[in-house]
């Protein structure tokens, strides 16, 4: 079985990818904190396909705190040198929006529907967070 779940931080605002055949894909940087007595974390790669893509870029932003759940892909390139790289990611399957932070000239706080089987609003109040 191949499933990871995470809860952290957008390091960054993620930005869409338009590739050929029309698909979308954006990729970003979840900061995963390793316990809540220290500032100690972890930083995952994170990608994702399609409308939940879209979804994603329209509504998160640097610092938003996201739930993820999908799947560990390792995947490798050569680098110009020769050098074989490898990079470990999560290919996110759902991802849920417990706290927004505002993108450039957009207001979080709408309803959406995503490919995920359930609807949800955001923000989440803090008693609404997993624990």
């Amino acid at each position: 079985m191949n499933t990871v779940s995470i809860i952290g931080r957008m390091t960054k605002s993620p930005q869409l990818k338009h590739l050929s055949e029309g698909r979308m894909q954006t990729n970003f940087i979840v900061a995963v904190n390793k316990s809540y007595k220290n500032d100690e974390a972890d930083f995952v790669l994170c990608t994702i396909w399609g409308k939940l893509a879209e979804t994603t870029v329209k509504y998160c932003g640097k610092g938003s705190l996201v739930g993820i759940t999908g799947r560990l892909n390792t995947r490798s390139y050569e680098k110009e040198a020769g050098a074989r790289v490898f990079v470990t990611e999560i290919v996110v399957e759902d991802i849920r929006f417990l706290a927004t932070k505002k993108r450039d000239g957009e207001q979080p706080g709408q309803s959406i529907k995503t490919n995920s089987e359930s609807d949800f609003e955001f923000p989440v109040t803090p008693n609404q967070l997993p624990v």
